[in-house]
């Protein structure tokens, strides 16, 4: 079915048209424009709307090259139609690329953007773990690959994260797993202990060369995961 024909009755369709004030099937239809440039659809053959205007290019091309943006605006929408149904509620401080910085801002744009990233990974992962399949939601962490610190322009980007377990996040961190080009995974030779313990065993040993559960949306980016495996993997013992 092309992306594009969302059952209107869709209840998440539903209630964001109704926040927006359009109906479903304009919802629907927008979507649609935004799923035919979209390159991982375009790379498994699911089409969206062949029609579309020069805006929806302009907004995709947009954001789609700054995720950080992409996050902040995100959230803040976020907010305000939640604002509009709870009258009460209070709005985060509006703070967007180009405002005046300062501590409180910073740390709000901070907030922002990590809600934005864990959502959309761990959403993109059905809520679990791609590697053990844990489906704990307090157990599972948007990882990401390029870590947070080295790379600003990938913080938001959901391409540079994976749904992980707190174990196997932990194990990733550090250098003791990561995924080969094919998205099975590698085990460092200092994971490999002599007689080691059930956890350990079947939490490392046993996950060697396992292929990961694959994301709905939100691949992990080749370039990514090639930069974990040079500058991050205990390839040595």
């Amino acid at each position: 079915m092309p992306f594009g024909q969302i059952r209107h009755q869709n209840p998440v369709i539903v209630q964001l048209a109704q926040s927006i004030g359009r109906t479903p099937s304009a919802l629907s239809m927008k979507m649609g424009n935004f799923a035919r440039l979209d390159p991982a659809h375009q790379r498994r053959n699911v089409g969206g709307l062949s029609h579309g205007g020069k805006l929806d290019r302009q907004v995709w091309d947009e954001f789609h090259a700054n995720w950080e943006t992409l996050a902040l605006e995100s959230q803040l929408a976020l907010q305000r139609l939640d604002a509009g149904v709870n009258g009460d509620q209070e709005l985060e401080a509006p703070v967007l690329p180009g405002d005046k910085p300062s501590e409180i801002t910073r740390q709000v744009k901070v907030r922002l953007v990590q809600r934005f990233f864990r959502d959309s990974v761990l959403s993109s992962y059905d809520y679990a773990c791609t590697i053990c399949e844990l489906r704990l939601r307090k157990m599972l962490n948007a990882s990401h690959i390029i870590p947070w610190s080295v790379d600003a322009a990938r913080r938001a980007d959901p391409r540079n994260g994976l749904s992980l377990c707190a174990f196997h996040d932990r194990a990733f961190d550090r250098g003791l797993i990561t995924l080969d080009e094919h998205l099975r995974v590698t085990v460092s030779e200092q994971a490999r202990i002599e007689d080691p313990p059930k956890l350990h065993h079947v939490g490392l040993l046993e996950i060697e060369n396992r292929p990961i559960r694959l994301p709905e949306r939100f691949h992990p980016d080749a370039e990514a995961l090639a930069y974990h495996r040079e500058n991050i993997f205990l390839d040595a013992g």
